[in-house]
């Protein structure tokens, strides 16, 4: 595909470096030299200076007939303007990012296809939907629903009383067992595990399995269901609105902000929430406002340091859940280690629904793209691919992935080593950042 990004923040550079792995035909245009340089120098894509509303700017970067065009500069208005250009040049669909949840309704959708922009991305309201998701599955880091659920892959921290310390995978496999462990993160590193590898204290293990089996990994991780209901949020802002907007039948939100305008603005926006005009950095604040009856704290303003500190702080208080925004992206995977439950990135997030629209154009394959080094692939089996030919265990697959389960005749199986591919099944592939283009060969 030929894709042009307009934007070279950290939402365009890291969009752009994923879909350089995928050796997709990749030119970003911004029009900060410095910035472009970076990928120049490390990605395999062309890069052109120049501004996203300039329609000789754009002609330079090839708009005219590329496949996709996403504006994913800080300026909403700027991204639908360029997205508007380029569908006027050619461009086959766009996309942009926007920070004003109106143009997300669906109520809207003809008007912005009618000025040129075929879809929008909101960041904070994907922020909202996977704290909601966090805080319904409270027991799991991450948690991935695939091909409509029939499979799911959720990632769990293992305790200390967790009864799989210390397995080795290929001892699981000698008893009954309704799951596949897909990949392990272990310091800071995701790993692809083969049977000699053990399960440790604190690994974050992606587990595959069906919806009528996922309930049975709790106490096998050391964990327990729990039912959340009170629900501190730390920031007065737009995901905050989200949050209370989505979930305001299910949970009770007390709000937390220093900034007394900001709590005056959104105590108009979510009427059913209490909003508090205070530092929720500060211990007596939280107590004041009730953390040792919370069931959650959610930590989404600004200063990613604070976000992570507060919630170190309410587990001290014994809160069940805490869900951190970090918007750096170096320092997620440093953030995940520690013990602040999920991790939340809006730019992965944003760049992650991206890659899936682009995905959604080749029928063949479909991913779900949340973690900063691995990657869930969905590929259908061509007839007379090479995944076809034999078992798993027997087609010495590269151990930068594994093969965690399939979709077919539209219901989901876990795969074992002796399980043997069909062609047209859809097959759920775990693999560490990179390498997907290499295995969609073996699926040709």
């Amino acid at each position: 595909m030929r894709i042009v990004i307009a934007g070279c923040g950290e939402v365009g550079s890291h969009l752009a470096k994923l879909l350089s792995r995928e050796d997709q035909d990749i030119t970003v245009i911004d029009e900060d030299r410095s910035k472009l340089a970076v990928l120049d120098a490390n990605y395999n894509l062309l890069t052109v200076q120049g501004r996203p509303t300039s329609f000789n700017d754009l002609r330079r970067a090839g708009v005219e007939g590329c496949d996709l065009f996403i504006a994913v500069t800080p300026f909403e208005t700027r991204n639908v303007v360029a997205c508007a250009i380029a569908k006027s040049l050619g461009a086959s669909k766009t996309v942009a990012r926007v920070d004003n949840y109106e143009f997300k309704d669906p109520a809207n959708h003809e008007f912005f296809a009618s000025i040129g922009t075929d879809d929008v991305i909101y960041p904070e309201y994907l922020a909202a939907l996977e704290i909601i998701t966090a805080l319904n599955h409270n027991w799991a880091r991450h948690w991935f629903e695939l091909h409509d659920g029939q499979l799911i892959l959720v990632g769990i921290k293992l305790r200390s009383e967790a009864p799989l310390v210390g397995k080795q995978l290929k001892e699981l496999g000698r008893t009954t067992h309704d799951f596949h462990v897909a990949a392990i993160k272990r310091h800071n590193e995701t790993i692809i595990p083969g049977g000699n590898d053990h399960l440790e204290l604190d690994d974050i293990v992606y587990f595959m399995t069906t919806y009528e089996h996922v309930d049975a990994l709790v106490p096998l991780c050391g964990k327990t269901k729990r039912q959340i209901k009170d629900v501190i949020i730390m920031g007065a802002n737009r995901i905050a609105i989200q949050l209370c907007r989505m979930g305001r039948e299910q949970f009770r939100f007390k709000i937390i902000d220093p900034d007394k305008d900001l709590c005056l603005r959104i105590s108009e926006r979510c009427p059913d929430a209490l909003v508090i005009n205070a530092d929720p950095r500060d211990i007596d604040t939280l107590r004041e406002a009730g953390i040792d009856d919370t069931d959650a704290f959610v930590a989404i303003s600004e200063a990613s340091e604070s976000n992570i500190l507060t919630c170190l702080t309410a587990k001290e208080f014994g809160v069940i859940k805490t869900v951190a925004e970090v918007e750096n992206l170096q320092f997620v995977s440093q953030a995940e280690g520690l013990n602040i439950g999920t991790v939340i990135n809006k730019k992965l997030l944003a760049s992650a629904r991206i890659f899936q629209m682009m995905l959604d154009r080749d029928t063949s394959s479909s991913k779900c793209l949340a973690m900063a080094d691995a990657e869930v692939a969905e590929i259908v089996a061509r007839e007379g691919s090479k995944i076809t030919r034999a078992a798993v265990k027997d087609l010495r697959l590269s151990r930068d992935m594994t093969i965690a389960g399939l979709i077919r005749g539209g219901k989901g199986h876990l795969v074992s080593g002796n399980t043997v591919i069909q062609p047209g099944d859809h097959v759920v592939v775990f693999t560490l950042g990179g390498a997907i283009h290499k295995t969609e060969r073996l699926f040709r």
